[in-house]
């Protein structure tokens, strides 16, 4: 999951997940508002998640880091 930081011209948001930031495009998900948690599969933000759903499904991935 990543979070929307900056809505951008042409239907693009900047998204930011720890260090790393990128420009996806948002024309899969209705209605998207800077905050909201995407998931993003090949440049495109394809599902939104709430805020809940987004930190546990981080926590399972630090989790799957830290035993790797």
């Amino acid at each position: 999951p990543m979070k929307i930081e900056k809505m951008l011209t042409e239907g693009k948001a900047l998204v930011k997940q720890d260090d790393l930031e990128t420009e996806v495009d948002l024309s899969l998900v209705q209605d998207p508002k800077v905050g909201d948690y995407v998931i993003i599969h090949a440049g495109y933000a394809i599902d939104l998640l709430d805020l809940e759903e987004a930190q546990e499904r981080l926590k399972l991935f630090r989790a799957m880091e830290d035993s790797g």
